[in-house]
């Protein structure tokens, strides 16, 4: 059922995406009608605010159609939140950069990394962090390495459903989880999360872009809410 599962939702997926708009943060005809909708309308940050929040950071500007972070700005999160979803985005690092993209987080803790687990962002040539970008942090990875290097544009996409989860990297499976299994539970135990009593724990929340002290840009980010159950 979960492997039906996915590779239905990969069907469906790459016929959308094949269809994709030339013009960044757009959607052609057959994404609307297949559910989709832009997190980032490409000229202004509307739907998105620091985490604990009201409103967004002057450091968050769009950059040549870009959602970027210039200087100190802090985590932001979607207006909105989402449960079961489908999730496309492109980034851009800057050299030695580090950033993530976090989803079911709540702002019941100090950071969303603390509820929300996070896909790493980050050049992996010349970063710091031994996780690399596309890897579930301490908790899965992939054995290939599909990164453009930094400064060029790379595509993450990310379905998180309660049957399976999968995470993508320029079209390349990176792996699947199941979020809240017997396997997922031990990974977490043994990661520096399992100390946390709310981390991976919501089941729905908001979807994060994390401020790690460098500079990173986010266009094409779009999303479709998938059935739950």
């Amino acid at each position: 059922m979960k492997r039906a599962w996915s590779l239905m939702l990969g069907v469906v997926v790459l016929g959308a995406l094949a269809a994709r708009a030339d013009e960044p943060n757009t959607l052609t005809p057959e994404e609307k009608a297949a559910g989709w909708r832009l997190l980032f309308d490409g000229k202004t940050t509307e739907g998105w605010r620091n985490y604990r929040k009201e409103s967004i950071s002057p450091n968050w500007k769009v950059v040549d159609g870009a959602l970027t972070r210039v200087g100190g700005a802090g985590d932001i999160i979607t207006k909105d939140q989402f449960e079961a979803f489908e999730l496309v985005l492109e980034y851009k690092i800057s050299k030695g950069g580090n950033s993530g993209v976090m989803f079911h987080v709540t702002e019941e803790e100090n950071t969303p990394w603390m509820t929300g687990p996070e896909i790493q962002i980050q050049d992996n040539k010349d970063g710091h962090d031994p996780q690399k970008a596309g890897w579930l942090y301490q908790l899965y990875k992939p054995e290939i390495d599909a990164t453009n290097p930094a400064g060029e544009w790379n595509q993450l996409r990310i379905i998180i459903s309660p049957a399976t989860s999968d995470v993508y990297m320029n079209g390349k499976k990176y792996y699947e989880f199941v979020k809240g299994s017997d396997d997922w539970n031990q990974r977490v135990a043994k990661s520096k999360f399992g100390s946390m009593p709310k981390f991976g724990k919501p089941t729905k929340g908001h979807i994060s872009l994390q401020d790690h002290g460098n500079e990173v840009a986010f266009r094409n980010i779009k999303i479709r809410e998938l059935k739950s159950n």
